[in-house]
């Protein structure tokens, strides 16, 4: 399945704040220490050498991935019209027929990770409360069967510029 190429604007701005520390920070610190090491001559048996290269391929490998999919992201920021319903980056709390409550936010796929209270626009959870209302039903369809969660709350943050 492909990723959706939105972002809220917090979130495109801590993509493009972790880009930043790895280039200007983080590689030069680690490709000074590379250097020393390979410095020391013989690099087969160096643990310093081979540890610290394997770390700077990693970084690479991140930076080409920010880089690339900064590019193509679109900031989707707050706007007023879509109060009263579920679109992107709003913060929504649901509960189900048991009294089982969550409150999250819906975001890029790119913004979840380290965050328990966000989830993807791509979920399933997600897809079925777009649009809805306070007080509507959203069906989510799990391995286990149709599950079904009631609109308490609707809320939006405004991102800041």
């Amino acid at each position: 399945m492909k990723k959706t190429d939105l972002v809220t604007r917090e979130g495109y701005n801590k993509l493009k704040q972790e880009l930043d520390y790895l280039w200007k920070e983080r590689r030069p610190e680690i490709t000074k220490i590379v250097s020393w090491a390979a410095s020391l001559g013989d690099r087969s048996e160096n643990a310093d050498y081979t540890y610290n290269k394997r770390i700077l391929r990693e970084i690479d490998r991140r930076v080409r991935y920010l880089r690339k999919r900064l590019e193509i992201l679109r900031v989707v920021d707050y706007n007023p019209q879509q109060d009263g319903k579920v679109f992107f980056g709003a913060w929504v709390n649901i509960e189900n027929e048991d009294g089982d409550t969550l409150k999250f936010r819906i975001v890029g796929p790119d913004e979840i990770y380290g965050r328990k209270d966000y989830i993807s626009i791509d979920s399933p959870m997600a897809r079925a409360l777009i649009k809805k209302e306070v007080d509507d039903e959203a069906v989510v369809n799990t391995p286990e069967g149709a599950k079904v969660w009631f609109v308490n709350t609707i809320t939006y943050q405004q991102d800041e510029l």
